[in-house]
């Protein structure tokens, strides 16, 4: 029953008057375009209503297909269509076919407005669910999307919906909530500038912090530094922590077994908050923010005392890295967040990059009181690099570290100090 399921609403139609009120005729045409798609009819009917209050009367019509259906209504009174092909890809993929046949009838009643909607139906493995269309809002207007070829996990957890699917564009893919966290394929895009872009700015980096980043790919990069004493993974649902060792070691390749890695499963405010009283309580060189967004319940890490108590656990020289939303699809997110940043440090450089999973150019932001990334040269970051012997990066080196920070101009203006 997995199959492709085409609808369309079509409005003003400018095609000949008696397309919309003769069965014939719309039966004819139905037919030659089902021909032309390569589809194969089996059956039809087509019924004209009478006429109402001087208005002619509309048609319904079916054409029964071999791969499945095609629906037609008319309302000539308002010069409207609406539309309805279903195949299904049992033996065959038809998508395109389909596809095919709605654009015939579009062209023919050539409507000046249309609204045309696109469903998967079934699955190669109903139990499984294979074959999803995997649909992430970036905002209230723009959605895009990933097929999956099946599902591998669905957990309701005492925080969030955690789901693991595997697709056959990134692997093994994480989702929270409905939203897309990492994949097996292009995990590096997000972890690498992030962590890196910080880690070489500082001058030996031995202690970090992760709140979030349950999928262990921040710890994995920052795990490359032979400096790097400990780092500790603050993450609140251990559910991430464990569907992440179950299905995506290659994205945290074995950081959860490094000695030096601690797990503290846990609220990360309120870790931050008991380490901050302590006079004794562990500081930091580097603090990575590896967070769902703002409307999660990550929420309290986003807000201006977070941010304080970030600073407080840093240790002389330290720094911050985040990530901030899009600026093309959350600008106004992106805007809050770095004024809060400009609110506690006194160094605070955005950068950005196109994350695939993410769909969008994606906004990032180190900070720190004494450390500035700028001050680091192409040159510098490869030898520095090179010194620590870290060489098996896809995405980071020398010039990508400037061109992290060189901002198109709308950035600029979004995240300008007023």
């Amino acid at each position: 029953m997995q199959g492709l399921h085409l609808t369309a609403d079509l409005y003003e139609c400018r095609c000949a008057p008696a397309l919309l009120c003769d069965a014939q005729l719309l039966a004819s045409l139905c037919r030659q375009a089902v021909a032309a798609a390569s589809l194969t009819l089996v059956a039809e009917k087509f019924h004209t209503f009478p006429g109402h209050q001087g208005e002619q009367g509309g048609v319904t019509g079916a054409a029964l297909l071999a791969e499945s259906h095609l629906a037609v209504h008319t309302w000539p009174e308002r010069d409207g269509v609406t539309l309805d092909v279903y195949v299904c890809n049992f033996s065959d993929n038809n998508s395109a076919k389909a596809e095919a046949l709605l654009d015939a009838l579009l062209i023919a009643f050539a409507p000046r407005r249309q609204s045309t909607n696109r469903l998967l139906r079934g699955s190669d493995d109903p139990q499984d669910q294979a074959n999803e269309l995997l649909l992430e809002w970036l905002n209230p207007d723009s959605a895009y999307g990933f097929r999956a070829t099946r599902r591998l996990e669905t957990v309701r957890t005492a925080h969030q919906l955690l789901e693991v699917f595997d697709t056959p564009q990134w692997g093994k893919l994480l989702r929270l909530d409905g939203r897309y966290m990492t994949s097996e394929r292009d995990e590096f895009f997000y972890h690498e500038p992030m962590v890196h872009a910080t880690a070489i700015t500082h001058a030996t980096p031995r202690r970090a912090l992760v709140l979030g980043g349950g999928d262990g790919g921040a710890c994995e990069e920052l795990l490359k530094y032979p400096t790097m004493e400990r780092v500790v993974l603050a993450e609140l649902d251990a559910e991430v922590i464990r569907a992440a060792r179950q299905h995506l070691p290659q994205v945290h390749r074995g950081a959860f077994d490094d000695p030096r890695l601690q797990l503290r499963i846990g609220d990360g405010f309120a870790y931050m908050a008991e380490q901050s009283r302590d006079p004794h309580g562990e500081r930091f060189d580097l603090v990575v923010l590896d967070l769902t967004d703002p409307d999660t319940p990550a929420q309290p890490l986003y807000t201006p005392q977070a941010l304080r108590l970030v600073k407080s656990l840093l240790a002389q020289g330290g720094a911050l890295a985040m990530h901030i939303g899009s600026p093309v699809f959350e600008p106004e997110r992106v805007r809050q967040i770095t004024l809060q940043l400009r609110g506690v440090f006194e160094i605070v450089r955005p950068f950005g990059l196109y994350v695939p999973l993410y769909g969008a150019y994606w906004g990032l932001a180190f900070a720190s009181d004494t450390l500035d990334p700028l001050s680091r040269l192409p040159y510098e970051v490869d030898q520095r690099l090179r010194g620590y012997g870290i060489g098996d990066l896809d995405y980071y080196n020398g010039e990508v570290h400037r061109a992290l920070f060189a901002l198109p101009n709308y950035y600029q203006r979004l995240v300008q100090n007023h």
